[in-house]
């Protein structure tokens, strides 16, 4: 019965909790006792508090027992990534540059679970400060994918996904910075949304590249994707980046907005490097939107070869600025060796960040050198701007854009380690939406012959969420991939 619980959508489990027929407190037990008997094999979490978590399932039944529960999400458990400030408890970045940092304060998002009366449980692993595909670079452990253990999960937000997909959290947040959400989403055969750029605020969020980072849920459903949206998006005056807009109640749209929709397929986007069953499963899904009475267009988004390099100037440039930080002074780990100030601040970045890290800080320190700013930063940024007019000049045309979400299935762990660009290409499909700030889900799509899961990807327009997500769910209630569970 518990692990049945763990399995149900948030939609499913608001109307049990509201009927009585489950409390808070059996929910969140039946997830605890799911990460105990799985976790040691799937490695999702680098920490749980279960006596906290049930003390706030307690909470939420209380307040249910008065008539005071707060919507959907009161008693729900949801796990955070590790990046994502909760007060009280650890955020490591799964980093040893912050492996014993408790937070001091909320995240915006974390504020807003919390308000919604959520459960906070579980700190979910991911490649070290959110810089990889795969969360093999994790200080701490290597998340495995539920649906074969021998492969990754995705990255960075891997944690966050194999969580749902095993069944260890009815939803997670994740942090997506080119694709962070989307592709371990595809590869864990559950629904991961990247809001648009400035919807749901940064403030508490550990920064790897500033102008890229968007926080958004993982979930089982689209319907439940909507739900986690409509909680956390909303302006922030604590992020500058934060745009005022209206959050409409995006789990009202899913029936109100019905279609046809038109929706564009890029023809950059299916060429060399997509692996035939992802590339059929793909064709699948444009042919049951057809069916649907939607209009199929092929667009051009010519400035795709791009996306790659562009994305790895401006991303590491950030990322090197952001992490100078950490420099164990103020914070963060601290070299016991050292002999003054300078040699403390060498050995302890030394000693504290790992080796992708360090790749990235070196780059983005090379780019944005003196002689080298104009080269390097400047035309990527200008390149930027032509990468987001692409998709701007496409949705003159079309609706919505879509795409796979990977170009192949989950790879075995170790076997892109080798080869940095070879890990770098598996976001190909994903990187172009967050240089162009926009709005992207990936939904189960199907399986391989071998087992593994697909994802579809859905590209909206800027703060067009409600209209992405009822695109999207028009595919997942005709499809069963996202009721599918690993064996473990």
């Amino acid at each position: 019965m518990s692990t049945e619980l763990t399995f149900q959508t948030i939609a499913q489990l608001a109307d049990a909790l509201a009927a009585g027929t489950v409390s808070s407190v059996e929910l969140t037990q039946a997830a605890i006792d799911r990460a105990t008997a799985v976790d040691d094999r799937v490695k999702a979490f680098n920490s749980v508090n279960p006596e906290d978590a049930l003390a706030q399932a307690a909470a939420s039944d209380a307040r249910r027992s008065v008539g005071q529960a707060r919507g959907p999400l009161d008693g729900i458990p949801v796990s955070l990534k590790d990046v994502i400030a909760v007060r009280d408890q650890p955020l490591t970045a799964s980093s040893k540059m912050l492996e014993n940092f408790v937070s001091p304060y909320d995240a915006t998002v974390t504020e807003k679970l919390k308000a919604a009366g959520a459960v906070l449980w579980g700190r979910a692993n991911l490649d070290e400060f959110a810089m990889g595909s795969s969360t093999e670079n994790s200080a701490f452990q290597t998340t495995c994918n539920p649906y074969d253990l021998d492969r990754v999960p995705g990255g960075s937000s891997g944690g966050s996904a194999a969580a749902v997909a095993a069944g260890e959290a009815v939803a997670t947040l994740g942090s997506d910075t080119g694709g962070s959400i989307r592709q371990p989403a595809a590869f864990c055969n559950v629904v991961g949304l990247k809001p648009t750029y400035g919807l749901v605020s940064r403030y508490g969020l550990a920064a790897f590249a500033s102008s890229l980072d968007q926080i958004g849920p993982f979930t089982r459903t689209v319907e439940d994707a909507a739900i986690m949206l409509g909680a956390i998006a909303g302006h922030d005056p604590r992020d500058s980046t934060s745009f005022k807009t209206d959050v409409p109640d995006y789990r009202a749209a899913l029936s109100e907005k019905k279609g046809p929709w038109k929706l564009g397929i890029p023809k950059e986007y299916f060429g060399e490097g997509l692996d035939p069953e992802v590339g059929a499963a793909i064709e699948k899904a444009i042919a049951f939107y057809r069916e649907q009475g939607c209009e199929i267009k092929e667009v051009s988004l010519p400035h795709t070869p791009y996306c790659l390099s562009t994305y790895y100037i401006i991303a590491t440039a950030e990322a090197s600025s952001n992490l100078a930080r950490y420099d164990g002074i103020r914070y963060t780990h601290r070299s016991a060796d050292a002999q003054d100030v300078v040699d403390l601040y060498f050995k302890s970045r030394a000693e504290g960040f790992g080796p992708e890290v360090k790749r990235r800080i070196i780059l983005g320190t090379y780019v944005l050198s003196s002689g080298y700013y104009d080269a390097y930063y400047l035309r990527a940024q200008k390149v930027r701007t032509l990468i987001r007019q692409d998709f701007l000049n496409a949705y003159e045309q079309v609706d919505a854009i879509l795409t796979p979400t990977t170009p192949t299935p989950a790879f075995k762990a170790g076997e892109k380690a080798a080869d940095p660009l070879a890990m770098y290409l598996s976001d190909i499909y994903t990187i172009g939406v967050n240089l162009a700030g926009l709005p992207g889900i990936s939904i189960p799509a199907g399986f391989t012959s071998a087992g593994l899961p697909i994802g579809l990807q859905l590209i909206g327009q800027p703060y067009a969420e409600a209209d992405l997500l009822a695109i999207a769910h028009a595919y997942d209630t005709a499809h069963d991939w996202h009721s599918q569970r690993p064996e473990l």
